[in-house]
């Protein structure tokens, strides 16, 4: 299937102008400490910086810059509150805890996800992206090679987020899980490509350079 520039153009342009006019209406305002609720109820609260921890049993989730905080859903519009809630479950039904952080210092997912890696007392990581891309890592792995990469956003839905956290936990206890079938679709990049770049852009507004990992309590309404 041939799609042409002017029709490339087209739905860029429009997949602008209506992604800026429900960020207008949806964005969440920041206080200095609580987040506070969103749209998609999910109430965070920043507890101070986030320490490398030596619980075995522990999985860490390290989100993105922007996630649940100036972005409350993924690029197919799942809201970040079932994202996270799913990936919990999964590790929970495995038996491990789950820890929720907030990388500030870059929106690479690969990056996030080894540095949650790093802070885990088992040595596993998961990094999400508020546009929903979503990687499982491990600390003694290079930052761009993973356990297991989930680069299609737009095709993860709620099941595909409980098995990420059920791997990820089991990564942590030691076994080789079988990975997570993943869809493909090869109609997704140019149907999502503008509005991908677009919400990365915006995520990577938010990064500090240097910034510390936060500690994140996670509340679900």
């Amino acid at each position: 299937m041939q799609i042409s520039d002017e029709a490339i153009k087209s739905i860029i342009k429009e997949v602008v102008k209506r992604y800026m006019e429900e960020e207008s209406e949806e964005e969440v305002k920041v206080s200095c400490k609580v987040i506070g609720n969103n749209s998609s109820g999910l109430e965070i609260s920043e507890i101070g910086e986030a320490k490398k921890s030596n619980k075995s049993d522990e999985v860490v989730i390290a989100v993105a810059p922007a996630f649940g905080k100036y972005q409350t859903k993924t690029i197919t519009q799942i809201p970040h509150a079932e994202v996270l809630k799913e990936i919990m479950a999964g590790v929970e039904e495995e038996g491990l805890v789950p820890r929720v952080v907030r990388v500030l210092r870059t929106s690479d997912v690969s990056i996030l996800a080894n540095d949650g890696a790093k802070l885990s007392g088992s040595g596993i990581g998961v990094g999400i992206q508020s546009k929903g891309t979503t990687v499982i890592h491990q600390k003694d792995l290079p930052p761009l090679t993973n356990l297991e990469l989930f680069p299609q956003a737009p095709l993860l839905q709620h099941e595909h987020y409980r098995l990420i956290g059920k791997n990820a936990a089991k990564y942590a206890k030691g076994e080789s899980p079988k990975p997570v079938t993943q869809m493909n679709d090869q109609m997704a990049r140019p149907k999502y490509q503008a509005i991908a770049a677009l919400l990365h852009i915006k995520e990577t507004e938010h990064v500090i350079n240097g910034a510390k990992p936060v500690e994140l309590k996670i509340n679900f309404k």
